[in-house]
């Protein structure tokens, strides 16, 4: 990366945090949470139903039992784990070349590589990784511009790659926990369920599997060239997204 600077990897054995209700890290900032995508879990859960109910009584008891599922499934999904290292932040403290700066936080697979165990044919390189004592071959594409994307947010911010991996679950990416300033933060991922404890930090970006002629990154770039310069992230993410 150019002019020194460097991404600093968050592992996901110390640092997705999978928390219920009540029991998200007391450093999360005191804003209000995105609903959308609660909503939306909970309005696809009932439109199974709609269809099948032959009377007002029927619609409303199966609304009841619909939003008790959806609501259980999704505790389910968050509670299972709680990972905290009291006292401890995941990200060393800021070096001196990044005082100031933004922190950004990018994720890796489907939003700057595509990674894949079945053989690709044109992959860009191959990485051997064990898992549970096996040693398998992935192969890995990258997006287009990914080079020229990862330069550019070097020479403008403070990035940190922070990637989920193998998830073997519903995985939150939360962003308190990195020891950063939340209006100063930023992050990149093709997943809106990685960002839900911080959806106003939130750039989302189109997931990619091996479409070449992709140029997500690049149309990104001048988008965090204006960012760049944002006092508070939460103000200037909301001009971008005003009609």
């Amino acid at each position: 990366m150019e002019h020194g600077s460097i991404i600093t990897q968050a592992r996901r054995e110390d640092a997705l945090v999978l928390t219920k209700q009540g029991l998200v890290s007391k450093s999360s900032p005191k804003k209000p949470r995105g609903r959308n995508i609660f909503k939306a879990l909970f309005c696809c859960f009932r439109a199974q139903h709609v269809g099948q109910s032959s009377s007002s009584t029927e619609l409303a008891a199966y609304k009841e039992e619909a939003n008790t599922i959806a609501k259980s499934d999704l505790l389910q999904c968050l509670q299972y784990q709680f990972y905290q290292i009291p006292g401890t932040c995941l990200l060393p403290e800021v070096t001196e070349e990044d005082q100031g700066r933004i922190c950004v936080v990018i994720d890796l697979d489907e939003t700057l590589v595509h990674s894949s165990f079945k053989p690709i044919n044109n992959a860009d390189f191959i990485v051997p990784i064990e898992i549970e004592g096996t040693t398998h071959q992935v192969y890995v594409l990258k997006r287009p511009y990914v080079d020229e994307f990862l330069r550019r947010m070097g020479e403008l911010f403070e990035c940190v790659l922070f990637t989920a991996s193998l998830a073997k679950g519903c995985y939150v990416k939360d962003l308190s926990r990195l020891g950063r300033d939340l209006r100063k933060t930023l992050i990149l991922d093709n997943s809106p369920a990685s960002y839900i404890f911080h959806p106003e930090n939130a750039v989302p970006v189109q997931s990619w599997f091996d479409d070449m002629a992709d140029t997500e990154l690049l149309n990104l770039i001048p988008i965090f060239e204006e960012l760049s310069g944002a006092e508070d992230v939460y103000t200037s993410l909301g001009q971008l997204r005003a009609p």
